[in-house]
């Protein structure tokens, strides 16, 4: 019988290197379609891995937030849009060994926190949500709107701001280009836009015969 432990172990390897195996065809794959379906793989496993974290708030988030409307709206500009593959990919093998030392930096730096973080554990105490004998979700909701409940509110008036301020700068008048008044079409009357004129009807005049010609009664 296998045991639930040694279990969440081979799943967590599993969805861990189809994670890295979708996210290597992210940047590799020439296809833009397809490379944006390995995005979503990539989310996909992300949250599996989260799953196993017992985080099940982040792994709802990341599926309904990014995997059902930022790689939807990805995937649609991408099949909408005429992208050059050439010109996307000039000078890629150019910059390839800089990225690789960065990468390889970024590797170092996370196994380095890893290692601090697991040296670190016997004192960082247990779960909090398992502690309460709540799940993930409820903890953090309750959490969220009790003890944090004013820098919450704060980001929500933060996102709010930066939402109003790309519509305004959006929104500004250039030269050249026609912007919907709202408030001018709200006050439209049908009198101003339509005009009935009264005029005399007319008899059209008998086309004259050409010269040369007769008439027959």
């Amino acid at each position: 019988m296998i045991d639930s432990n040694m279990f969440q172990l081979v799943c967590f390897y599993a969805f861990a290197a189809v994670t890295v195996v979708a996210a290597l065809g992210v940047i590799t794959l020439r296809n833009s379609v397809h490379a944006v379906l390995s995005l979503v793989l990539t989310f996909f496993s992300t949250a599996c891995i989260w799953l196993l974290a017992e985080a099940e708030f982040l792994a709802i988030a990341l599926i309904v937030v990014y995997v059902g409307a930022v790689m939807v709206l990805f995937l649609f500009v991408v099949m909408m849009l005429d992208i050059k593959q050439e010109q996307v990919r000039e000078g890629f093998i150019k910059y390839l060994p800089v990225g690789i030392v960065v990468a390889l930096v970024m590797l170092g730096e996370m196994l380095a926190l890893i290692g601090v973080r697991t040296m670190h554990e016997a004192t960082m105490g247990v779960n909090p949500a398992t502690a309460a004998g709540m799940s993930n979700t409820a903890w953090l909701g309750t959490a969220l709107y009790t003890q944090f409940l004013l820098p919450f509110e704060i980001a929500a008036l933060i996102l709010t701001v930066g939402v109003v301020a790309a519509v305004v700068l959006t929104l500004r008048h250039r030269g050249g280009v026609r912007h919907q008044q709202a408030s001018q079409q709200v006050r439209v009357n049908a009198r101003d836009r339509v005009r009935v004129v009264k005029m005399a009807a007319e008899v059209p005049a008998a086309p004259q015969p050409a010269p040369g010609k007769e008439t027959t009664p």
